[in-house]
């Protein structure tokens, strides 16, 4: 009996007639995803196979893989950088990679299918290919970047909406009181901050679990969340403040890699159905939660209680010194148990100095504030997810919950955290110099809103300048680690070289973080941020499927090189050419045949410039500072000869594309060590860069990858037959 994974009879290790399916997919969504499908289907179809790919890019999945595809494949290859669901494919060859290798490798990939490990659908991930660990991918470092940011991008909902109906509810039904702001128990406001609460309290049990679900699929979500769930409960562990967001990460990752662990663990044939969904959520929650309880949980405990004697030794110190610790503790872990020590003591001493919640109180907001501040000052450093939250997090800030900022330092506890110590530290000091007092437990500007403090324009002072600091340590934090979120990909080996704006993975979402959902942003992988503010493509410029079976080729199949073997005339009308060119972004007047350039700076300047002539550049150098900074998160160079810098700037007015040739080609940091010889400079408007222009985008880059296509290119003799050729791009 034959076994739906082995190849059908007459498909021997050199035999044609295979029937494979691939799915690509990147962080960011745009060039890489459908550069991958491009190269793996043109290679299925020289080697004389048929191939049909799913691409998830940032607009959404495409060419769907249905169940009769599924059923009738002889193998599956996902060239991946973000999690993709693999339970459709139980009882096929999966081998998993990552995209770089669907572009670089797509022959290899072919060869190595065909011994791929069968999918058996118990939770058991097919590893990554042979082809993966060759290309120095990291796989350790680029799978902890990934399962945080589907934790972050999954956690930021619960953050968002917690928070935010918390905030109403304190705005709107609060009174001031001697334990706080309080809501009368018989308020409708006390509903709604009880739904509040409930999301809050599942912030971090979403992010401990998520994070496990990126590392070990489905059977690693329960002991995830339940581990979360121990570590934010410090009465579990004797301890009088929980272990926060850090002690989630925590949990997420000793879940995710102790479900991994029991997943070797060989079993009776019997025992595997009920593996997954019985014997490994139940073993791994029982042992990470009596492991966090009995063990991780007394230190936490300890600390705590040595935090708040060590405290209580400072009363009598200086105000500022007091101050600095004291913000500095607030800022730390936002609402962890060196948070909480702080607070409580802050708290304890109200009725006697309230000089010491006065610090306290003007450090809570500064991480949320800062954080948020930071998303409005450098857009660009941002997606469009952590731009709202930013906005959330502002909110928050007002009413003083410190917690509006884990997401962001979740995502970048190396940048973050620090940038928020600093901001609380001088917000603390300056509140502890001034006297500032504060006769509530309760922090934020809304408790002087209220009537709590004493010394409010100090008050105010403090909380302006630590966030302003926040800011802009954060800002220049990011900007020397190379970015934002694309740069932490960067690092983590996961980094997509071409994207409209610096970004994730999400996330993510993401999830945020998803980045799952969020992380989709949330989720998971980080969508691209530029999605917003879409503009709806008209069906003109609506893509057709981006990859499909090798009786319809694309990008290198029989039939497209037939059309491109024929006379240039043919190719494409010369009737109103120019507007047909990428909908008409790229005109007569934003192609030339030459770059005088010969260094990657002086050719995006030239760039610049030549986009200038069409009168959307309002301000050139702005334009020429937004693509520099866009470089500096990540080379644009793609490899191929291809380079494609861009810019999302209110510089220009409205979207327009530039292409030149640098016969010689520039240096551009490419990954395959190509220089550039075809350029492309993409700049749309803020407000503007919608879904059309993702398109646009993704269609230019599977175009790119025929070889064909790029000769005709580079030997076009004058601007008219350039623009006959990119016409070709539909």
């Amino acid at each position: 009996m034959t076994s739906p994974a082995d190849p059908p009879n007459g498909a021997g290790a050199s035999g044609p007639g295979l029937k494979l399916l691939a799915v690509t997919a990147c962080p960011t969504g745009i060039a890489h995803t459908y550069m991958a499908a491009e190269k793996l289907a043109q290679a299925a179809e020289s080697l004389g196979h048929s191939m049909k790919v799913e691409t998830q890019g940032s607009i959404g999945a495409e060419n769907v893989l249905s169940d009769n595809d599924v059923s009738q494949a002889d193998g599956i290859i996902i060239a991946a950088d973000k999690d993709v669901d693999r339970s459709r494919f139980i009882g096929k060859r999966v081998l998993v990679v990552g995209v770089a290798d669907g572009i670089h490798r797509p022959e290899r990939l072919i060869e190595q299918v065909r011994n791929a490990p069968v999918y058996q659908g118990d939770g058991q991930e097919p590893q990554r290919g042979a082809a993966s660990a060759a290309s120095g991918g990291g796989k350790g470092r680029s799978v902890t970047y990934k399962a945080l940011m589907n934790g972050v991008s999954y956690m930021i909902p619960f953050v968002v909406v917690g928070g935010l109906l918390i905030a109403i509810s304190l705005a709107l039904g609060g009174d001031t009181t001697s334990k706080g702001i309080v809501i009368p128990d018989d308020s409708f406001w006390k509903t709604v901050n009880d739904i509040g609460s409930i999301g809050f309290e599942l912030m971090i049990p979403a992010l401990s679990g998520y994070i496990a679900y990126a590392i070990a699929d489905r059977p690693a979500l329960v002991p995830g969340m339940v581990g979360g769930w121990i570590a934010a409960h410090g009465e579990l562990y004797d301890s009088e403040a929980g272990a926060g967001f850090i002690g989630a990460i925590v949990t997420g990752f000793l879940a995710g890699y102790l479900v991994l662990w029991i997943k070797r663990v060989k079993v009776p044939k019997f025992v595997q159905p009920i593996m997954p969904i019985i014997v490994i959520p139940i073993v791994a929650t029982s042992a990470l939660g009596l492991f966090f309880i009995y063990v991780l949980g007394e230190p936490i405990s300890w600390v705590f209680e040595r935090l708040t004697d060590w405290l209580g030794g400072l009363t009598g110190t200086s105000a500022a010194l007091l101050g600095i610790i004291l913000g500095l503790m607030i800022a730390f872990d936002m609402g962890g148990p060196v948070n909480k020590t702080a607070f409580l003591f802050g708290a304890g001493l109200v009725s006697k100095n309230p000089e010491v919640m006065g610090a306290c109180a003007a450090a809570i907001p500064v991480p949320p504030l800062g954080q948020g501040l930071a998303t409005l000052l450098r857009r660009r450093m941002f997606d469009d997810q952590e731009r709202e939250t930013g906005l959330a997090a502002l909110f928050m800030g007002f009413f003083g919950i410190t917690e509006g900022a884990i997401p962001f330092a979740a995502a970048r506890p190396a940048r973050v955290i620090p940038a928020n110590m600093l901001g609380g530290a001088v917000a603390g000091a300056i509140a502890g110099v001034a006297s500032v007092e504060d006769n509530v437990p309760h922090g934020g500007p809304i408790v002087a809103v209220l009537g709590a403090i004493g010394g409010v324009p100090m008050f105010f002072v403090a909380v302006v300048v630590g966030t302003a600091v926040t800011a802009l340590v954060t800002i220049a934090l990011m900007s020397l680690g190379g970015g934002g979120r694309g740069a932490d990909a960067d690092a983590a080996g996961a980094a997509e070289a071409v994207s409209l704006v610096p970004s994730p993975a999400g996330a993510p979402v993401p999830a945020g973080v998803g980045s799952g959902g969020g992380t989709g942003a949330a989720s998971g992988a980080v969508a691209d941020p530029s999605a917003s503010g879409s503009v709806a493509a008209s069906d003109a410029t609506a893509p057709k499927a981006v990859s499909v079976s090798a009786a319809e080729p694309r990008g290198g199949g029989k039939a497209e090189a037939e059309a491109e073997a024929a006379p240039e005339a043919e190719a494409a009308p010369e009737v109103d050419a120019a507007d047909q060119v990428l909908s008409g972004y790229l005109t007569e007047q934003t192609v030339k045949e030459r770059l005088a350039a010969d260094g990657k700076d002086a050719a995006i300047r030239e760039m610049a410039e030549l986009l200038a002539a069409t009168g959307k550049v309002a301000d050139t150098a702005e334009l020429i500072r937004a693509a520099f900074a866009r470089e500096e998160q990540g080379t644009t160079g793609l490899g191929e000869e291809i380079a494609i810098p861009h810019a999302k700037t209110d510089a220009v007015t409205a979207p327009v594309v530039g292409f030149a040739r640098s016969p010689e080609g520039i240096e551009w940091g490419a990954p395959d060590g190509t220089k550039a010889r075809l350029v492309f400079m993409i700049a749309v408007p803020e407000a503007a860069a919608g879904d059309e222009h993702l398109r646009i985008l993704a269609l230019l880059s599977r175009k790119l990858m025929g070889a064909e296509f790029r000769e005709r290119l580079l030997g076009a003799a004058d601007v008219g037959a350039i623009l006959r050729v990119l016409g070709e791009i539909e």
